[in-house]
């Protein structure tokens, strides 16, 4: 994710990339983002179709939040369609590749300026 940080979008914010494949890993980093960041970017795999307690936990927090995929999460699987946490997100991006986080921090961006 050091590339992102260099992107012009990037230059007026301080980023912080976080990976887990746990669960209470992911929660736990969302509730410590709590008084310390302006907002948050999550691309939640496979948790986005199961996931009720990082839906909570995002909620929980109060922080603007993106969520992004780099697949097109909507030409998938049936079950990959569905998505609980984007109900609470800010805004989903999906489909991009790698490019999904830039487009999400562009969209975050203008979510918290509208």
């Amino acid at each position: 994710m050091e590339w992102l940080k260099t992107a012009p979008e990037a230059q007026e914010h301080e980023l912080e990339h976080f990976q887990s494949n746990h669960e209470g890993a992911i929660i736990d980093q969302i509730h410590n983002a709590m008084g310390q960041s302006d907002g948050i970017i999550i691309n939640p795999g496979a948790y986005s179709h199961t996931s009720y307690a990082i839906r909570d936990a995002i909620t929980s927090v109060g922080i603007p939040t993106m969520e992004v995929h780099l697949s097109d999460i909507h030409n998938r699987e049936e079950f990959r369609r569905v998505s609980v946490i984007s109900p609470v997100c800010v805004g989903q991006v999906s489909g991009l590749g790698k490019m999904s986080y830039l487009e999400g921090l562009k969209k975050l961006q203008k979510s918290m300026r509208d």
